[in-house]
């Protein structure tokens, strides 16, 4: 049901933010890398400079360099799909108004702190079915 340019979020408040609209989907017990790597095999992804984003991390988290290791996962996982693997940083609360604009948010077993991840949908080449 997806379109091109429709956005699909994993890893935030899903419920809360799919009273705005989104599509809820379950993927209880499934790490985000995990799924991702099987999203991609079906998902081109748009070429848009914000077609990839996370949630940027908080002044105080900034401040104690906090690392977060799952982007790096992310981001080996989106260059095997042909894309740059590079992420748009967006601030907490702007992340959130964003996922409430996507097609679907996707609620995972994923831990990792900050491990949320919007990624965009790009066109399915002709003659390609996904």
């Amino acid at each position: 049901q997806m379109g091109h340019g429709d956005e699909l979020d994993a890893n935030c408040p899903t419920s809360s933010i799919c009273k705005c609209g989104p599509v809820e989907i379950r993927a209880d017990g499934v790490g985000i890398p995990e799924l991702l790597k099987a999203i991609l095999k079906l998902f081109p992804l748009d070429t848009s400079d914000d077609s990839l984003a996370v949630m940027d991390l908080v002044q105080s988290d900034k401040f104690k360099g906090l690392k977060v290791p799952v982007w790096d996962q992310y981001s080996d996982l989106l260059k095997q799909a042909g894309s740059d693997g590079n992420f748009k940083f967006v601030d907490r609360f702007a992340f959130y108004e964003r996922a409430k604009k996507s097609f679907a948010v996707v609620a995972t077993g994923e831990t990792a702190l900050y491990g949320n991840l919007i990624i965009k949908k790009g066109v399915i080449p002709p003659g390609e079915q996904c």
